[in-house]
C-alpha cells in the first residue's frame, strides 16, 4: 500500500476547511465575484491600449479587495484568474498575489498583495508598493510590503532558520524594453509585518570571493529565456549561468543562457551557491547526433541493420526483408537393420 505524503495530508486538510467555512452561499458570492474579474484579469495584459489596461487594472483590484474582504475569502482558490499569480507555503500562513501592468515598452509595474490567514477568517491584507524603480542598489536592500522590489511570483519555497520560517520566493520582471529579470527572493515576518530580502545568500563555497546579497537577481537580454527554477530532486534552487555574447558582462541586456548550471542548496539556516550543478561535460566531438537508417537518397544503411540482427542482406529491389526466426524442423529418424 501506498504511504500517504505529507502534501496530500495538506491538500486533504485544506480541502476539508473549505469544506467546513464556505456554504454553498459563500461558493456561489465567491464564484459571482470571480466571474465578473476574469476579463478583467485578461484585460491588465491584453488591453490594446494603455488607457485600457489601466483601467481595467483598476478596476479589478477595487473588486478583488471587496470579494478578499468576504469572510473565510482566504479558503477560496479564485484560481480562473489566470493572469494572477497565487501563492500559498507549505503552513498555509498566507497567499501572497502578484500581478503586472504594462504601461508602456519601458514601463512595467508590479502590483499584489499579501493576505494573511486569520482564524476567524476575517481580512487582513497587506498591500504591495512597488518601489523598484525609485531605489538604488535593488539587489542589496530590504524593506516591507511599502517598500516592494516588485516580481510576479511564480513559485515559493518555505525552510526553517531555528524556529523562524523563511519563505523563498523566485520571480519574474519584465524590467524594461532591452532586459528582464528573474528574481530569487526572502520573505520573513515579524510580529505579522513582512520584510523582503535579507542576508541569506551565501557564496562562501565559491572559487572566487562574492559578496553576500539581500536578494539574488538574474538580468538578462530580452529575448534570452535562461531558467531559474526550484529541482525538488535536487532539493536546490537551479538557474542557468550567464554570459556576455559581445564579451561585456557589466551590460546586462547582453546576457544569455550558455547550457550550464548554478544553484543555491539551503545549509545551515541560508542559500550557499554552487558554482555548478552538474558536473558531466560531454566531450568535444562526441555529442549525441541522429544516425538515421536512410541516407538522404532513400538508401538504407544495411551495416545498421546487420548491426542490430535485423537483416542479412537486400533483394534486388533495394527492399530490405526482415530476418524471420529459423524454423527447425524435426529430426528424421534413422531407421534401424533388421535384426539377422
Amino acid at each position: 500500500m501506498k504511504q500517504i505524503t505529507p502534501l496530500i495530508i495538506l491538500l486533504l486538510f485544506t480541502f476539508s476547511l473549505t469544506a467546513q467555512r464556505l456554504s454553498k452561499a459563500d461558493q456561489l458570492f465567491f464564484t459571482k465575484k470571480e466571474d465578473s474579474m476574469k476579463d478583467l484579469a485578461l484585460n491588465i495584459i491584453q488591453g490594446r491600449t494603455k488607457e485600457d489596461r489601466v483601467k481595467a487594472d483598476s478596476a479589478f483590484t477595487r473588486i478583488f479587495v471587496r470579494a478578499l474582504n468576504s469572510p473565510h475569502s482566504f479558503q477560496y482558490p479564485f484560481d480562473s484568474l489566470v493572469t494572477i499569480s497565487m501563492l500559498c507555503p507549505a503552513d498555509s500562513s498566507f497567499r501572497i498575489y502578484t500581478w503586472q501592468l504594462v504601461v508602456d515598452d519601458n514601463r512595467i509595474r508590479q502590483h499584489g498583495a499579501i493576505q494573511l490567514h486569520t482564524d476567524d477568517g476575517s481580512l487582513k491584507l497587506l498591500p504591495l508598493s512597488d518601489r523598484s524603480d525609485n531605489t538604488i542598489g535593488f539587489a542589496d536592500t530590504t524593506g516591507n510590503n511599502k517598500a516592494w522590489m516588485g516580481a510576479v511570483y511564480y513559485k515559493i519555497i518555505q525552510k526553517k532558520k531555528g524556529a523562524e520560517n523563511i519563505y523563498t520566493l523566485l520571480g519574474y520582471d519584465e524590467n524594461n524594453i532591452r532586459s528582464s529579470r528573474k528574481i530569487i527572493e526572502i520573505l520573513t515576518f515579524n510580529n505579522g509585518e513582512p520584510l523582503f530580502g535579507g542576508r541569506y545568500f551565501s557564496f562562501e563555497e565559491d572559487s572566487i570571493f562574492r559578496s553576500s546579497v539581500s536578494r539574488y537577481v538574474m538580468e538578462y537580454k530580452k529575448e534570452a529565456g535562461p531558467r531559474l527554477t526550484y529541482d525538488d530532486e535536487l532539493d536546490m534552487i537551479v538557474m542557468e549561468h550567464l554570459i556576455s555574447e559581445t564579451g561585456e558582462i557589466n551590460k546586462k541586456y547582453t546576457l544569455v543562457g550558455d547550457g550550464d548550471y548554478e544553484g543555491f542548496k539551503w545549509r545551515n539556516g541560508k542559500w550557499v551557491h554552487v558554482e555548478k550543478v552538474f558536473h558531466y561535460v560531454t566531450p568535444e566531438g562526441k555529442e549525441p547526433v541522429p544516425s538515421p537508417l536512410r541516407s538522404d537518397d532513400g538508401t538504407i544503411d544495411k551495416t545498421k541493420l546487420k548491426n542490430n540482427g535485423e537483416v542479412e542482406d537486400e533483394t534486388p529491389e533495394n527492399k530490405t526483408p526482415v530476418t524471420k526466426p529459423a524454423v527447425v524442423k524435426p529430426k528424421t529418424p534413422v531407421k534401424k537393420k533388421p535384426k539377422g
